[in-house]
Formats: C-alpha cells, structure tokens, sequence
C-alpha cells in the first residue's frame, strides 16, 4: 500500500499479536511513541519481547505496558533510571526477563538487523559479565564478543512529520533509535505530529524513506510523559509533612 495513513492508534497497532518482539523508540523523553503503546495496552497483547533503550519511566507509556504485565523479556541498555520503579518491582518479583546490552551494541545489533548482516564483532563488553557464554575472538590483539542482530516482528516509532507515503522527518533528539528500528521490523507503525502532503518534505531532509513504514497514524498533540512526572513530583512534594 502506498498511502500509509491510518485513522486511530489502536487500527495502527492492530495485527501486533502476543509473543511478537516489538521494537519501541525513546530515550528517555525523547521520541516515545506514548499513544501507540497505549493503545497495544487497550488491544490486550501479552507476552511481548520489548527492546527499549530503558525499561520506563512513572506509570505510563512502557511503563504501562509492563504494569498491565503484557511484556515478558526486555532487552535495553538502562533497565534502572530515576523513575522506572516498575521495571524494578517486577524484576525483584521474578516476573520479568531482563537482557542487558550496551547502548551502541544495542544500537549497532538494531542496524545489523536491518542491514541482513548476520553478526558483528565488538570489544565493548569483552572481559565483563555481559560477554558469558558468547563467541569471543582476539582481533588485533584485542579481545572481541560477538552479537547478533536484532530482528523484530514490529516497530513502535515517533517521529516528528510524514507524507502519506511514509518518509519521515524526527525532530532533535527524538531521532535516536528510531532510524535503525524502521528497518529492522517486519512491520513498522509511526506515530508523527503532523501529516504534510507530497512533496512539502525536501528529499534531502528524509531521516527514514518510506519503503521502511508500513503504517502512519497522525497525533498532532502526544502526551508529554516529562511534564506529567514533573507533576506528579511537584504533588508528592506539596503532600509531604
């Protein structure tokens, strides 16, 4: 299908079904596809294998989705942050699998993934924890762990604007993972600001061409999750004796 609008969110995410590995842009604030995960919340998917760049934050977004209990094994770079007490809590209780990766491993697995490279060798983690039980080889004198791409059933994306066929445009920091995860999904679902006609997007400004979209859902204004755990901060202080 060329035209890759989609009216709501939840026909977005329709078709994301349970025991998918879905890939979810964000770091941190930037680039969450906050309504895209709520509505895979509404839509009841369960058993989810979710790579994410941390596990959450408060109560809402991915941290939602873990609270609802719908993701079974998360793979990230920064399980523990200020605010992901629900990643914590469901650690501690045994209810959910973590795999830690460096964040440029994690990044490069996601490239490879859509590249069709079939693996890589990195010193990254060479001689730490994170190196047990994988393939290790000496380049150059150095000691070197091999990963393996990431391939994943869909991807959860932000972006800032698209054209109905699907090229993207991120807006600052938002870019992060997103780019690499488009081509690394057999399905790719992006939420976007703003929907322009053809051609208002110049060739040369297109981060993510639209042969890596599958489907585009237009949310002119996204939830902010900072402001609302800004909040929430501001309302524990005003209680406190």
């Amino acid at each position: 299908m060329i035209d890759k609008r989609i009216p709501t969110p939840a026909e977005a995410v329709a078709g994301v079904k349970d025991g998918d590995m879905v890939l979810i842009s964000g770091f941190g604030e930037a680039g969450n596809p906050t309504e895209l995960i709520h509505a895979l919340i509404d839509q009841g998917t369960k058993d989810l294998t979710v790579v994410n760049n941390n596990a959450g934050n408060g109560h809402m977004g991915l941290a939602a989705l873990l609270e609802a209990g719908r993701v079974s094994t998360i793979i990230c770079s920064f399980p523990r942050s200020s605010h992901s007490v629900v990643f914590q809590e469901l650690y501690d209780a045994g209810k959910i699998e973590l795999e830690v990766v460096a964040q440029g491993t994690l990044a490069e697995r996601l490239r490879a993934g859509g590249a069709g490279i079939g693996g890589f060798y990195t010193p990254t983690t060479a001689g730490t924890p994170l190196a047990e039980g994988k393939e290790q080889r000496t380049i150059d004198g150095r000691e070197h762990v091999l990963e393996h791409p990431i391939r994943a059933d869909a991807a959860l994306i932000k972006a800032e604007s698209a054209d109905p066929w699907g090229n993207l445009t991120y807006r600052m920091a938002a870019r992060n993972f997103a780019p690499v995860m488009c081509t690394a999904a057999k399905t790719t679902i992006v939420q976007v600001r703003e929907i322009v006609g053809l051609g208002a997007i110049d060739a040369e400004h297109v981060v993510t061409p639209g042969i890596f979209v599958d489907r585009i859902v237009e949310i002119p204004e996204p939830i902010s999750e900072a402001a609302i755990l800004r909040q929430a901060e501001r309302v524990e202080k005003a209680a406190a004796p």
